[in-house]
């Protein structure tokens, strides 16, 4: 009896399941193939029941994993083609884990080439490649193809042969390489890539939900430096014969019919030149306030300010923690055929349909108090200033509120009470000041927990933080374990924790007489605003965040929790 018809008669397909997997295996493509793409069942349950079938082992390769001395001893290219893992040897037969029943070319070629016994294994194709991934490092085939490659000349850090690097650049390897961190990258959520020469290595990493995670290559990969370099460089349209001063650029991608830009920025160090690319997702979804995570009271008055004819709107808070997020959800919010909603930004982080938005070019002329005086001469509604750095746009933005415009802006400080005394240190009069400032929102972002692999905190760490923290301890804490989903750390995407300090007439008497921010504070509490930590203890009640988490990301250095992120408090 055929296995088609075996599997008809487990049950384990439906009929139609059957008749579209016959087909496409009559056009050639492979049982296990077909069966799955059918959409019939899933890889899993193929897999365990072909491994009952035929009584070969089905390994679970999160349990299973092999060390990378012992996948050393097999030739890379023959893994990574046939998708096979080599678990481990007994008695002189090697296990290999394959995610197809009827593999046999690559195992025959490994059992040719190793000239040792070998038993199949079955597990999922994804796994497989993700271990393999994970122990040899991204691009390895790649690399290996390189140094077999005699056409290439590998060039140090110091080679000024800048011809050979550009040729080098060109070569299909290391375009394919350049492509595996980029796309690796992407898929692992990254935001930044960080590429790092130092003396004997390359270091690679990734910033995943705000947090540097080192990406493991193979040490060969420093000597290609020169031409991964070089492939960005020409990729960005900068100059790759300069190599001694700083250059800033940008790629345009498509994958998986996602547009993205990636900002390239290359400084020259001691070892070579190193590279940052920021991923920024031009088609990402911006969702509307009530997803951006803000208590009811919070998101009442962001909401009220909203739909004010005119005033400033300001977000503060460090690089990274999430203010041009919130001003484009505030935007989404307010974008309609009404409203003429006018940008200018450095860079354009994400393109809102409807909206005009203007990208900064300092070496055009192109400032952002520039820019702000000629957005005012194009009748706008509301005014977005991607971020106020000096007196000269700070006084435009004050005026543009004060003549009718709804203006949203970022600044760069610690809370929200600090930004109206920042405002008057730019020189700005605090009469001004005073009248036009609406709202003041400072943010931090703090990662979530892992909802894969959550589980509650254990005991004898739930009681330090109980002694630690008292009453502000909720009844249940959790920790994220650490799984596949969120890379073994335990934490899977970020929101935000908000300071909210709606400006009333008591504050703008404070504002007008230059009182310090502490006053400014107290005032605001008294009318109801809470504290970034006070909001951060908000998200660890929700159960959707850590103590440690929120202490490393509100400031309060008196009462800073030093437990290990292993501990998951």
């Amino acid at each position: 009896m055929k296995l088609i018809d075996q599997i008809r008669q487990s049950g384990l397909l439906d009929d139609t399941a059957i008749h579209r997997a016959r087909e496409m295996m009559d056009s050639g493509k492979p049982l296990e193939d077909a069966i799955l793409a059918a959409d019939g069942v899933s890889e899993e349950s193929l897999l365990r029941y072909l491994a009952e079938t035929f009584s070969v082992p089905y390994v679970n390769l999160e349990t299973q994993s092999p060390s990378k001395e012992f996948l050393s001893q097999f030739p890379l290219r023959v893994l990574i083609r046939h998708n096979l893992l080599p678990l481990r040897e007994s008695d002189g037969t090697i296990l290999v884990a394959a995610s197809r029943i009827s593999e046999t070319t690559g195992i025959d070629e490994l059992r040719l080439l190793t000239g040792r016994d070998i038993t199949l294994a079955l597990a999922p194709a994804g796994e497989i490649a993700r271990q393999l991934k994970t122990i040899v490092g991204i691009g390895a085939e790649t690399l290996q193809s390189l140094d077999a490659e005699a056409g290439i000349q590998v060039l140090d850090a110091e080679d000024e042969g800048d011809l050979d690097s550009e040729s080098a650049a060109h070569d299909a390897s290391i375009i394919k390489f350049v492509n595996q961190i980029l796309t690796e990258a992407i898929d692992s959520r990254a935001t930044d890539v960080h590429i790092e020469p130092f003396e004997d290595q390359l270091r690679l990493r990734y910033r995943i939900d705000g947090v540097l995670v080192e990406a493991n290559v193979p040490p060969s990969v420093r000597r290609f430096h020169s031409a991964i370099v070089s492939r960005i460089k020409i990729l960005s349209h900068l100059d790759i014969a300069e190599k001694r001063l700083p250059q800033d650029g940008r790629i345009k991608l498509k994958l998986g019919g996602r547009e993205i830009d990636v900002r390239v920025s290359i400084i020259p160090m001691i070892h070579g030149e190193a590279v940052v690319l920021r991923i920024l997702h031009r088609s990402s979804a911006l969702l509307g306030t009530e997803h951006l995570g803000m208590h009811p009271r919070d998101r009442e008055i962001f909401d009220q300010v909203l739909d004010m004819p005119h005033g400033i709107v300001l977000v503060t808070g460090p690089t990274g923690s999430g203010k041009t997020t919130t001003l484009y959800a505030a935007l989404s919010a307010i974008n309609d055929t009404e409203r003429k909603i006018i940008t200018i930004e450095d860079p354009v982080e994400y393109q809102l349909r409807g909206v005009n938005q203007i990208q900064v070019n300092n070496k055009a002329g192109l400032t952002f108090a520039q820019g702000l005086r000629a957005i005012l001469r194009h009748d706008p509604d509301v005014v977005l200033v991607g971020e106020i750095r000096d007196r000269e746009t700070a006084e435009i933005a004050v005026q543009a509120s004060l003549t009718g415009h709804l203006v949203f802006s970022t600044l760069h400080t610690n809370d929200a009470p600090g930004a109206a005394t920042r405002l008057i240190d730019m020189g700005v009069e605090p009469y001004l000041v005073a009248s036009s400032l609406e709202v003041v929102i400072a943010q931090r972002l703090v990662r979530l927990i892992c909802t894969q692999c959550k589980a509650p905190l254990p005991d004898d760490l739930y009681q330090r933080a109980r002694e630690r923290f008292g009453d502000l301890v909720p009844p249940v804490l959790y920790y994220g374990k650490g799984c596949r989903a969120c890379q073994n750390t335990g934490f899977r995407g970020r929101q935000g924790v908000f300071e909210m300090m709606a400006i009333n007439d008591e504050i703008r008497s404070l504002i007008l007489h230059r009182a310090p921010s502490h006053d400014l504070r107290r005032v605001a509490v008294k009318a109801g605003m809470r504290s970034l930590r006070e909001d951060g203890w908000r998200v660890v009640r929700e159960g959707r965040t850590t103590i440690d988490e929120l202490m490393q990301n509100t400031k309060d250095e008196d009462h800073q929790l030093k437990f290990g992120s292993d501990e998951g408090l």
